[in-house]
């Protein structure tokens, strides 16, 4: 082991790792020092429901959940996201779900590994939130899937990339309301025989690319309910500022 990070040292030196964003060459693959500048990392303190950043410290008097949360909860139980959605966040996670850039799999797991520390020390399981085979053969990766797994592995947990499955083909989220987004993938996902007996009265992290409204996650993890699952935690790359407050 000692000679293969030797020699991997050395490699590094000769021709080393490329930033992801940039060729700009960097001390470990990632992003340049500019890109990181500009990431919206979301640090505590955040709502335990849906992962939205406080904009303060109440300290000892401080809810851990946000008035929409305590409101309308949803049925996973507890959110992490690792950054903020908008214009610095969005063209690398596009490269990564729309462009085939699966180098980005890696460190996207690492920034929810860091964010959702406390949901994976309680975890048993990591599962993907699905995609339908025909999605799944244009884009020819599970985005949410290559993600998972290393996470999975990271922290030692049971990874099951097949508990959920997406039953039908839907439209694409983009451009809908709440609302029209819930309709659209109210009955999309259901649990699979054989994960249903791995999930069953375990604690299961649902891994997802970009948390809107959450109507994905949502419907993904009544089905993880509904089929014995314990309890569903979401950690996911980054959050929209204001997923509640998109138009109903």
């Amino acid at each position: 082991m000692r000679l293969r990070g030797l020699g991997r040292a050395a490699a590094d030196l000769i021709l080393p790792p490329m930033a992801h964003d940039s060729r700009e060459a960097t001390a470990a693959a990632g992003l340049t020092p500019d890109a990181w500048s500009r990431i919206a990392f979301l640090e505590a303190p955040v709502c335990d429901g849906c992962g939205a950043a406080f904009d303060y410290d109440g300290g000892a008097f401080a809810q851990d959940r946000c008035a929409a949360c305590l409101a309308q909860p949803y049925p996973f139980q507890r959110t992490r996201a690792a950054c903020v959605y908008d214009e610095a966040s969005r063209g690398l996670i596009l490269r990564y779900k729309h462009g085939d850039q699966q180098q980005f799999a890696p460190l996207f797991a690492r920034w929810i590994g860091r964010a959702a520390a406390d949901l994976l020390a309680e975890a048993d399981v990591v599962t993907p939130v699905p995609l339908h085979p025909f999605r799944l053969l244009s884009r020819r990766f599970n985005q949410a899937a290559e993600i998972a797994r290393p996470l999975a592995r990271t922290a030692g947990l049971d990874y099951v990339p097949d508990a959920l499955i997406r039953a039908a083909r839907t439209d694409s989220q983009g451009g809908k309301s709440r609302r029209g987004r819930r309709l659209n993938v109210s009955k999309a996902f259901a649990v699979t025989e054989a994960g249903r007996r791995r999930i069953k009265g375990r604690r299961i992290l649902l891994v997802d690319d970009v948390l809107t409204t959450g109507a994905t996650a949502e419907a993904c993890a009544r089905a993880l309910l509904d089929a014995g699952a314990r309890g569903v935690d979401l950690a996911v790359i980054a959050r929209v500022r204001n997923a509640r407050e998109v138009s109903m």
